[in-house]
């Protein structure tokens, strides 16, 4: 298995060796490559068994080095960075050179974000080159938010895992993109509509794609764990489905009749950061357990409850 720890100096040496390491951000954590060695790129789509056709994000330490390998940056862009950097937002913008094309699936637009997280912070900042880092699990399973999950899945197939605990965060990113003077949520993730609105105005909303996405974590099928999953009014659901085998996600309150550890309730006080936090871990805790099904209700549609719905549609669409 792979050896979890804080040495920064340990995971630099990895990564300048071409090889990779699992890094914490937020958001969740990352596997983490050369951004500008194809053999180390070439390693994150092996590993992860991730198709091609699926871009990753650039991952960097300040907005200086943002602008050595993107051709532009638009003031809406530049309004979002300065607002939200670091943190849990992703820009779509065109890329130079510099970038190999297996990192952005051949397009001419490279995803790029600065994480919030001090472990890694220092690792970027200790290294000639950003990392490229999509989600640290096999491709189309339950994004990672703790080290351990990292191992569990991946321990076999890299060296090191960088802890930093607890992903604060737990959903990925929110990716935006400009189509000439709009802006383009790709993908619904860490970073509310309405706070990105708050700084720019309105945004346009992309449906996530089945195939050839223009940005990372558009797939229609993703986040899925090993059990099915089944979304809607759990009442319903528990009713059609039984209580035997049956394991539950609900936003705030408890079903009678299903079994205490098989119940995740992902925020009692109704707070959608805290529940975005427990998602992924619930749907892992869960797919763990002797249970058929996975049942789960959405949350209200706003803020952080749109990437959790989201999430939630495309661990039931496998």
């Amino acid at each position: 298995m792979a050896v979890i720890g804080t040495d920064i100096n340990e995971a630099k040496s990895i990564l300048e060796s071409s090889e990779l390491v699992a890094i914490p951000t937020e958001t969740v954590y990352g596997l983490a490559g050369n951004a500008f060695n194809t053999e180390a790129i070439a390693k994150i789509f092996e590993v992860k068994n991730r198709p091609s056709f699926d871009p990753l994000i650039v991952h960097t330490y300040s907005l200086d080095q943002v602008k050595n390998i993107v051709k532009e940056l638009p003031k809406k862009a530049l309004l979002l960075a300065e607002r939200f950097w670091p943190g849990p937002l992703t820009l779509l913008l065109p890329k130079q050179a510099i970038i190999p094309d297996l990192v952005t699936s051949g397009m001419d637009t490279v995803a790029v974000r600065i994480p919030n997280q001090p472990l890694t912070m220092q690792l970027l900042q200790s290294l000639d080159f950003p990392l490229v880092a999509p989600s640290a699990n096999p491709f189309g399973y339950v994004s990672p938010t703790s080290a351990q999950h990292v191992d569990d899945q991946l321990g076999e197939k890299i060296e090191y895992v960088l802890d930093g605990g607890p992903c604060p965060v737990g959903i990925e990113s929110t990716i935006v993109g400009f189509e000439g003077d709009e802006a383009v949520i790709h993908r619904l993730g860490g970073l509310s509509k309405e706070k990105i609105e708050s700084i720019i105005g309105k945004v346009k909303l992309m449906p996530h794609s089945s195939s050839n996405p223009k940005a990372p974590g558009m797939l229609k099928s993703h986040y899925s764990p090993g059990k099915k999953v089944i979304v809607g009014s759990l009442d319903t659901l528990v009713k059609e489905y039984g209580k035997v085998r049956t394991g539950i996600i609900s936003f705030t309150r408890s079903v009678e009749g299903i079994v205490p550890e098989h119940q995740m309730i992902l925020a009692p006080d109704g707070d959608l950061t805290t529940a975005a936090k427990n998602l992924f871990s619930s749907l892992r805790l869960l797919d763990k357990k002797d249970i058929d099904y996975i049942l789960a209700e959405p949350v209200p549609e706003h803020g952080l409850g749109l990437a959790i719905n989201d999430r939630l549609k495309r661990a039931a669409a496998k």
